[in-house]
């Protein structure tokens, strides 16, 4: 690797994709990275090679006639939309059959689709019932998948996981759990909203308390994490706590709250638990 190194997010720019496009490509190997502290960078120089084996930037290609990942998104955007819980499914039950792994259905699917209503939602395409009517069927559906992550056998320790006060998008923490659960982790999830005592309280309750992650995709809530951060070192000084979501700039802003970054998605998320596990070991 060559000195200049840039971070996922500068790949990701680079290449015209989503950040889970460039994160997905270090995991499968298909881009060479190295671990910087808490982030990864990767080389300018190889970012050619890994789009090339990839196939075009944010165009999957159909396999055997199944429709794509993207496909698949714009299909679950209209069917959240309409209201409509049972093509929603259809959607969703379409993706595992054409291969996905739970994990990357959660992610490629259905957290992007939400992303989509949200940008949509924000640029004045959709109404505000719209979002809500959206949100409401993909709660339910997110509520489908939790049994599919189960996992027999014992668990890897146990995830507190819920949203600051004031923050009140509970569907982040929710398919964060589906992804926890199906790495074999036990998840309390506390959704959204959770008073600071509250927070702490449900950490000091759990069996084995491995982290307490606190996730933040809108407003300024940094004074809220700022008290849940202190609340649980106060009660559980060995739990690590976690704190991530679009409204987290970087690690240094997690820093700056007190704790560590988890990224900005459910799977950088357990990526960050895992590092935990590893260093609890």
């Amino acid at each position: 690797m060559s000195a200049d190194l840039i971070s996922l997010q500068e790949a990701a720019d680079r290449l015209g994709v989503h950040y889970m496009t460039v994160y997905r490509y270090v995991r499968t190997g298909r881009l060479p990275a190295r671990r910087v502290g808490t982030q990864w960078q990767v080389d300018p120089a190889d970012l050619a090679a890994a789009t090339a084996s990839a196939g075009a930037p944010g165009r999957p290609a159909s396999e055997g006639g199944r429709p794509s990942r993207a496909k698949l998104r714009r299909r679950l955007v209209d069917r959240l939309v309409a209201g409509d819980e049972p093509g929603s499914w259809a959607v969703t039950e379409s993706a595992l059959a054409g291969g996905a792994t739970l994990e990357e259905v959660v992610v490629d699917v259905v957290a992007d689709a939400l992303r989509t209503i949200g940008e949509r939602w924000e640029m004045g395409e959709l109404t505000v019932d719209d979002e809500h009517r959206a949100a409401g069927v993909a709660t339910r559906l997110v509520g489908r998948l939790g049994p599919l992550a189960t996992r027999r056998g014992p668990k890897r320790g146990t995830l507190v996981l819920g949203t600051p006060p004031g923050e009140r998008h509970g569907l982040p923490t929710a398919l964060a759990a589906v992804v926890l659960r199906g790495r074999g982790y036990e998840v309390v999830d506390l959704g959204a909203d959770v008073p600071v005592d509250a927070f702490a309280a449900a950490v000091t309750k759990a069996d084995r308390p491995l982290a307490a992650a606190i996730g933040v995709t809108a407003g300024r809530h940094d004074r809220s994490v700022r008290a849940i951060v202190r609340a649980v070192h106060d009660r559980a000084p060995e739990v690590v706590v976690l704190v991530g979501g679009p409204a987290i700039a970087d690690a240094d802003h997690a820093t700056r709250l007190g704790a560590r970054w988890a990224g900005p998605d459910a799977v950088t998320l357990a990526d960050a638990v895992e590092t935990v596990r590893q260093e609890r070991r």
